[in-house]
């Protein structure tokens, strides 16, 4: 079954080591995404998750300039955040872990979302949706994003491990007669 991902009940964040002392936390504002999934059968979840770079938003303009610039994701270049799964394991009764490919400023890694299904529920707009939370974490330097400042205190302006969480509301896909 398809569900498409409800934009306005969904968050994409991550938070990255600032200064190493603090973290410094953002979200994107714009992506779309389906996930194909029967809730009685997890293990065949199948995502597809597009998210829009231009739309980040750290609530600092001049920072998410930076972040879009050639120092970091090259937004002019690389438009597009993408994860697509390549399998998904169980992990508990709603846990899974979902492997995928995860592809940042062009460059494409495996890593894996630690996710949780929060189930299913009818709207009283006469839609079903589902919830997943999700996280991982990855090394920034890994995709390419290896821009950085030494600190005179010593250590790095920015860390390298960001933290991705996920909050994501599904809608139901409406079902398609076919005619003959």
């Amino acid at each position: 079954m398809a569900w498409n991902i409800d934009p306005s009940h969904s968050q994409i964040q991550f938070s990255v080591r600032h200064m190493m002392i603090s973290n410094a936390r953002g979200r994107f504002e714009e992506f779309t995404g389906t996930v194909d999934f029967d809730p009685e059968n997890l293990e065949n979840l199948k995502v597809d998750v597009t998210i829009d770079v231009a739309s980040i938003n750290t609530r600092d303009p001049q920072r998410d300039g930076h972040l879009k610039s050639p120092d970091f994701f090259d937004a002019e270049q690389y438009p597009n955040i993408a994860f697509k799964s390549t399998s998904v394991e169980k992990a508990g009764n709603n846990d899974l872990r979902i492997n995928g490919d995860l592809t940042i400023h062009g460059v494409t890694r495996p890593v894996t979302l630690e996710a949780e299904f929060a189930g299913v529920a009818n709207s009283p707009w006469g839609t079903t949706s589902a919830g997943f939370s999700a996280h991982t974490k990855v090394n920034r330097k890994d995709f390419g994003l290896v821009w950085n400042q030494t600190l005179e205190t010593g250590g790095l302006l920015v860390g390298e491990d960001v933290k991705i969480e996920l909050e994501l509301e599904l809608v139901k896909a409406p079902v398609t007669e076919t005619v003959a």
